[in-house]
């Protein structure tokens, strides 16, 4: 019972403390919006000519290129911690194997498609 006890006292914290940072906003923060304050801005740049600039963004490029070199290494690290362990034995070994490839497949296919090059036009 002293457990649930202390899940539901972190739990009340966390409440009264989202609570009181609402209600200190709430009283803190100006109520009229100025035309500066209603006014779009970029970085800190007031804006220049008109609202509207299309631009071509390659987001899914770089989510890809970030799955290929970042996230693989949530799977390796532990892996590599754990790798002295005599249970793990060549099974693991192979499927490690099997999921670097499938990375420097994920490489090899960024490659030909020109993402690892500087000048992404």
């Amino acid at each position: 019972m002293e457990g649930y006890l202390a899940v539901a006292a972190v739990v009340l914290a966390g409440v009264l403390l989202v609570t009181a940072a609402m209600l200190v906003r709430r009283l803190l923060a100006p109520r009229a919006a100025t035309p500066a304050a209603r006014a779009t801005y970029e970085s800190g740049v007031d804006p220049v000519g008109g609202g509207w600039a299309q631009s071509q963004v390659r987001y899914l490029s770089f989510a890809f290129l970030y799955v290929v070199f970042a996230v693989d290494a949530v799977y390796l690290f532990p892996w590599a911690l754990v790798l002295r362990d005599p249970g793990l034995g060549l099974a693991s070994l192979v499927e490690v194997l099997v999921f670097v490839g499938v990375v420097l497949l994920g490489l090899v296919h960024a490659a030909r498609r020109g993402l690892l090059r500087w000048d992404l036009t």
